[in-house]
């Protein structure tokens, strides 16, 4: 079987790399030139390798990364994929593509463990395992700095004030606790700028879900108990949060309070409401993820479940990228690293599979905090978790394989529609828009094998209709760059935005009328996101390797729009 240099001990001497495996055909004569252009690349380099722990970066003759590794002895690991012999198939394609290589030396292994999982998600090497799906999650932040702290949702970096829980694995999960809380400990969600101008409680208090401290109902010290209560429910006290309420509401009932009392029995009927919504629980588990991986059909789907406070607060599906001859420890050893480089890690993480070089990712996880425990339970309560998410897991891959098989046998069919041959894996469909005249605005949206690609999605606002001056620029004349940023992932023509239909329309410069008649020239909107389309095209893509051309345009229009593309 093809060695693996990653795989191989890191302390190997040159005289100890891997032989060609007996019986193994060699490469084949029109790859043979390639794979040694990029070995005499990496022998070349090789010269001036250390031999102390650090990462490389494979490049091709464009400058873009295959591959981003890391080693103990970087000089022995490079020194590995020398011998093509003892390579995988993918990687006798990755060395033959490899033009540059490029290396950073760090302090230790564990070092060099959290620089490659960084170097990866921003580089996105494709013959790396990938993260794809790298959204931030989201917490519930209790304010601080104020009489009345604010209990809201928060998303980004956690740079203000105040005590931060999570993370919640959706928006739809943190809305549904935030609504959990207001409802059992009546705390406030509105702004200080809100709070501060009110004089009459909002539509909140009369739904018993605030206790309306902008306009005095409550002191700051009743306050302040809520707000520990709140934290104490939080921090996964829920039981002795409970308790407390249920000795508050028996006290109210024998005052003869029983206004009172209904109102403490409907906060504690809330707290029993998001317990009893805890699909997964279970005892002694308190801050800990769960990570399980599936794997079937050259895919894998990992699954995270998030507790905290010993309360599970969601899960999330990954499907990460990768070869599909990977093993599934290998891609939950990447999905990992990625995973964690820019999360809050807890004490503990759970996961289905055993990592590859556990205690090293064990250890990088620990540096700049506290100490990570990875474990793979093998019987009990923990166990029996465990293979339920998998069970999740496995069900998850099943309908997205589902899923993928349904929409290729659409993509065939519009391929047969059309008399198309070969397979279809981009289709880019185009529209444009205007209101009389004004905001021209050109869309774009595109589907491949997996369905909608939300992340290619993009949005041309029509900032010129001179075509003439834009094509003169295309074809190097004079008239400017015809490429200018419009701050929305996209390039623009150079020149001003039009007016806005409710501003006063100044006489406008000479030329300038030929542009707003054109604001509703549908034919010259679509030349217009055409141009700009596949200008960038050929500009980052012209070799048509990187899966930016489409197989297939759809245009919403008629003749007239076909003719312009």
């Amino acid at each position: 079987m093809p060695l693996d240099p990653r795989r191989s001990p890191s302390d190997l001497g040159a005289e100890q790399q891997a032989e060609p495996v007996p019986g193994e055909a060699p490469a084949r004569t029109g790859n043979a030139v390639s794979i040694a252009g990029g070995v005499a690349v990496l022998r070349a380099a090789l010269r001036n390798v250390p031999g102390g722990p650090g990462v490389y970066r494979m490049l091709d003759r464009r400058g873009d990364a295959l591959y981003v590794g890391k080693a103990r002895n970087l000089k022995s690991r490079i020194q590995n994929y020398t011998h093509p012999a003892g390579l995988s198939n993918r990687l006798r394609r990755m060395v033959a593509e490899t033009a540059t290589l490029e290396i950073v030396v760090t302090g230790t292994e564990a070092e060099a463990l959290l620089l490659e999982c960084n170097l990866i998600k921003r580089l996105m090497p494709r013959y790396n395992v990938l993260l794809r799906d790298d959204k931030s999650f989201p917490f519930i932040h209790l304010t601080a700095g104020h009489d009345f702290p604010q209990l809201t949702k928060y998303r980004g970096a956690r740079d203000k004030v105040g005590a931060y829980f999570g993370p919640f694995a959706s928006a739809g999960a943190v809305n549904r606790t935030l609504i959990t809380l207001q409802k059992a400990f009546l705390l406030r969600s509105c702004s200080d700028s809100v709070f501060s101008n009110r004089t009459r409680p909002c539509l909140l208090y009369q739904i018993k879900r605030c206790s309306a401290p902008c306009v005095g109902r409550i002191e700051p010290e009743p306050y302040a108990a809520l707000l520990d209560q709140a934290k104490g429910f939080l921090a996964g006290r829920s039981g002795d949060v409970q308790q407390r309420l249920a000795g508050e509401m028996e006290r109210a009932s024998a005052a003869l309070d029983f206004e009172a009392a209904a109102l403490i029995r409907d906060r504690i009927r809330a707290l029993s409401l998001v317990q009893g919504h805890q699909d997964i629980h279970v005892g002694g588990i308190v801050d800990a993820d769960i990570i399980a991986a599936y794997q079937a059909g050259g895919q894998t789907c990992v699954q995270v479940f998030f507790f905290r406070g010993g309360q599970n607060w969601g899960n999330r599906a990954y499907f990460p990228r990768h070869d599909r001859h990977l093993a599934v420890e290998e891609v939950l050893t990447a999905f990992v690293g990625q995973f964690y480089d820019n999360k809050p890690k807890p004490p503990m993480v759970l996961l289905s599979h055993p990592l590859i070089e556990q205690e090293l990712v064990e250890e990088a996880l620990s540096l700049g905090g506290g100490r990570v425990q990875l474990a793979v339970p093998q019987r009990g309560d923990k166990k029996r978790l465990v293979d339920r998410v998998v069970l999740t897991a496995r069900e998850a891959l099943g309908r997205r394989l589902a899923e993928s098989a349904s929409q290729r046998q659409l993509l065939d069919g519009v391929a047969k529609a059309f008399g198309l041959e070969g397979p279809l894996n981009r289709i880019e469909v185009y529209d444009n828009s205007h209101i009389q005249g004004s905001n021209p605005v050109g869309a774009m949206i595109v589907a491949g094998p997996d369905g909608l690609m939300k992340n290619a999605y993009r949005k041309f606002n029509i900032r010129s209709l001179a075509g003439n001056h834009a094509l003169s620029a295309l074809q190097g004349g004079e008239g400017g760059d015809p490429l200018r940023s419009n701050g929305e992932g996209e390039v623009g023509l150079s020149a001003s935005a039009p007016a806005s239909p409710t501003s006063p329309r100044p006489s406008p410069p000479q030329g300038a009328e030929r542009e707003m008649a054109a604001g509703g020239d549908d034919y010259a909107m679509m030349r217009e996101v055409f141009r700009r389309r596949f200008y960038r095209a050929l500009k980052e893509d012209p070799e048509r390797e990187r899966g930016m051309w489409p197989d297939l345009v759809l245009i919403d229009g008629g003749q007239g729009q076909l003719t312009q593309a």
